[in-house]
């Protein structure tokens, strides 16, 4: 069976609710949500293979860790596996006391009385049951009008919860209500549903419940989910004592811009997982939207400042990897391969200064703030360009190349890189610099040299030592400073006349392990005019040392050319 002409025979378009006074487009959130992680019961069920009891032990201590206040630990009624769960976390002692344990269950008298008889003995706890008010479940499963889901499904249960609350005291209750499918229902009708189990629960300010209004499947863009909140929020009874909460999935792609349109729109509340794992194409991603608040500068109150051991936690847990094009967390988020996006990158990194703003090209946030490293953000590969080239060689190993230096360099990685067709590393990067600048040696090589100023002509004489192909020979040259000497002494022994174009030099670490790098340009032949430049490069402790070394570097690979 192929793809529909004309889908609109199978599909229908999601109805706008016609909501024209609508204000969420005007909200900026200053504030984040209150959070509760579902990792643990919607990410759970959503696994191939679910977490075991030491797994999930091990995620809700990271839960807490990063600062969850609130997590679905689980659905005791449904496994003696979960039901034993919730007991070991709450008679183990795993519950720390500004922490509330969440579970879920159905709307139905055993499986609530079973839920409760879990929770026997934990300090604070949410209650969270629900039923489906979509108009396809009311029809085709249950068989009930909407009269008959009120009177069957919401109120009585409500009354339960409230009941079974009473008769554990020591206990500090929190109820949660979930009309399912909430965005593919009638506005009026899951109002009404909300209505009565806030009555029932005696809503207040003092004593506030959770609704909870899940997208369980998305159908529509996210405007139109922020309209159905705003509505809600704006005709509820009780409204002020209502914690209202959003519960987006991502059939769609639009997880995150759901609950951040929702947060617009009146939520107090997002339920999430981590990465946004969950059953289909998953739950919303809480980390993806804590740092989207992040980059916009409101504190999200979770701390992913080594997002990388989440990820190695959360893909522990759930057996599943995460995608290295994930936000915030992959591997290659903070990656350019482009040339001229690495040059951006290079320019600003070098213009900003410590406590600036954070504005960088490509680069939503300072990937050092979630613990991660500028040594990734520039990957070099064949469609890189210089810019990404001397990044690395900078941050990674202290090399600033002078910007034709950088030209030249740049295109003897190109080679390398067209020859074996793949990324290269700073390392590698490394190697086939030290290869072409550091390592050249022959013919010619630094052995030693002496210096003498004569202080009444302010000229030096210079007596350099090296080798030729392995044989020693000494040059002797005078001039108006070391290098001046040299390279009269070495234009001599060459037969050729040398011209220095350009020379630069910095320092490498500080202290007894400092070191001198020296980048000289020259040319070397007649007529020197017709000549191409060449860059020579000398590293040493001593800078005469280091720029002996970079003529002597030039001249090698001049010579090499030739050949």
């Amino acid at each position: 069976m192929a793809m529909l002409k004309n889908p609109a025979t199978k599909y229908r378009s999601f109805a706008p609710i016609g909501l024209r006074d609508r204000t969420w487009p005007d909200v900026v959130v200053t504030r984040p949500p209150i959070w509760c992680s579902v990792d643990l019961r919607d990410g759970n069920q959503a696994l191939i293979e679910p977490m075991n009891a030491a797994r999930k032990l091990r995620m809700f201590q990271m839960l807490v860790k990063i600062g969850f206040k609130e997590i679905e630990v689980g659905f005791p009624s449904a496994s003696q596996i979960e039901f034993d769960f919730m007991r070991e976390l709450i008679e183990g002692g795993h519950i720390p006391d500004d922490v509330a344990i969440q579970v879920l269950t159905p709307a139905r008298e055993p499986l609530i009385r079973r839920t409760f008889e879990a929770m026997r003995g934990a300090r604070n706890v949410i209650l969270h049951y629900y039923h489906a008010v979509a108009p396809v479940m009311r029809n085709v499963v249950f068989n009930m009008s909407k009269e008959q889901v009120i009177a069957e499904l919401t109120v009585p249960h409500a009354q339960l919860v409230r009941d079974l609350a009473a008769e554990q005291p020591a206990t500090n209750w929190t109820f949660q209500y979930s009309p399912e499918m909430f965005s593919d229902a009638e506005l009026e009708f899951s109002k009404a549903c909300v209505d009565a189990v806030t009555e029932i629960w005696q809503s207040s300010p003092t004593n506030r419940c959770i609704i909870n209004l899940p997208t369980t499947i998305e159908h529509s863009t996210p405007n139109l989910y922020a309209d159905q909140i705003e509505w809600m929020h704006r005709n509820l009874k009780r409204r002020d004592g209502i914690i209202l909460s959003a519960h987006p999935h991502n059939d769609r792609g639009t997880g995150v811009a759901t609950a951040e349109l929702a947060m617009m729109a009146g939520i107090d509340r997002v339920e999430g997982c981590l990465f946004g794992n969950g059953e289909r194409t998953g739950n919303v991603d809480v980390v993806n939207l804590a740092l989207n608040l992040y980059s916009q500068g409101v504190d999200p109150g979770l701390d992913f400042s080594d997002i990388d051991s989440v990820r190695a936690t959360v893909e522990y847990c759930n057996q599943l990897p995460v995608h290295p094009r994930h936000p915030y967390v992959g591997d290659l988020v903070y990656t350019s391969f482009s040339g001229s996006h690495q040059d951006a990158i290079k320019k600003a990194f070098a213009a900003r200064k410590e406590g600036d703003i954070w504005d960088m090209p490509y680069l939503p946030i300072d990937p050092k703030d979630v613990g991660r490293s500028y040594e990734a953000v520039i990957r070099v590969n064949s469609q890189s360009g210089k810019g990404g080239i001397t990044y690395l060689l900078e941050q990674e190993y202290g090399l600033k190349l002078p910007r034709r230096l950088q030209i030249e360099f740049s295109q003897i990685v190109q080679e390398a890189m067209d020859e074996s067709g793949k990324e290269v590393s700073a390392a590698d990067i490394w190697a086939i610099f030290s290869r072409a600048y550091l390592d050249a040696q022959q013919p010619y090589g630094y052995v030693a040299h002496h210096l003498v100023e004569d202080s009444s002509r302010n000229t030096v004489e210079l007596s350099t030592e090296i080798s030729i192909s392995g044989e020693r020979r000494k040059l002797e040259g005078r001039g108006n400073g070391p290098i001046d000497a040299f390279v009269s002494g070495l234009s001599q022994l060459m037969g050729e006349p040398i011209a220095i174009v350009d020379y630069a030099e910095h320092a490498i670490g500080a202290g007894a392990d400092a070191a001198a790098v020296t980048y000289i340009e020259l040319k070397i032949g007649e007529p020197l005019a017709g000549q191409k430049n060449v860059f020579g490069v000398g590293r040493d402790a001593n800078i005469v040392t280091a720029s002996l070394k970079a003529i002597l570097s030039g001249a090698n690979r001049i010579l090499a050319a030739r050949r």
